[in-house]
């Protein structure tokens, strides 16, 4: 087992770039995001009990991934202070065109311990109303679907079957979803 760093171990910056950093601590070499407070997800039901979803062209694994809807916090000039549920709320009507009346913290955890410094917090999203179409800013090409609650998971294998990837916070946001 390999023992944590002592906790005054200097940093060293392995690599900086425009949005994120490659970082060592001793021996243990991971990545942070740079300029942002935070990772929001969106668990988000519709008033017809369909699970929101979107889907995305992911560069990193070379094609398109199923996820809840997410962003980040924090991130846009000006608002670096941004509160983690107003960047929920700002996320969910960017991406998939929906208004909760009310958003609530539900759980936070790392992404992936072993590589970056990300946590992300799910936020129930609640109430909802539908205010415009979604697909993202003029950055993102982001595709929403609306999955009915009691179909996600067949919904879910034949995306996979197609060839598109099922983020695995999904699965987690799936289980919130069921009891809202």
């Amino acid at each position: 087992m390999t023992k944590p760093p002592p906790p005054n171990a200097p940093l060293e910056i392995l690599h900086d770039g425009r949005y994120i950093q490659a970082v060592r601590v001793d021996r243990w070499e991971y990545v942070r995001r740079k300029n942002t407070t935070g990772i929001v997800v969106l668990v988000a039901v519709t008033p017809d009990q369909e699970l929101i979803l979107v889907e995305q062209h992911r560069v990193p694994v070379g094609g398109p991934v199923i996820e809840l809807p997410a962003g980040l916090a924090g991130d846009i000039i000006g608002s670096e202070a941004e509160p983690l549920e107003a960047a929920a709320g700002r996320e969910l009507e960017e991406e998939t065109g929906w208004r909760a009346t009310r958003l609530a913290r539900l759980t936070s955890g790392p992404v992936s311990a072993g590589l970056t410094s990300e946590v992300v917090t799910f936020f129930g999203a609640y109430d909802l109303e539908r205010v415009s179409d979604g697909g993202g800013d003029a950055s993102e090409d982001i595709i929403v679907h609306h999955v009915p609650l009691a179909d996600v998971p067949t919904w879910l294998a034949a995306q996979m079957a197609r060839g598109a990837q099922v983020d695995p916070k999904v699965f987690a946001g799936l289980y919130f979803a069921l009891s809202m």
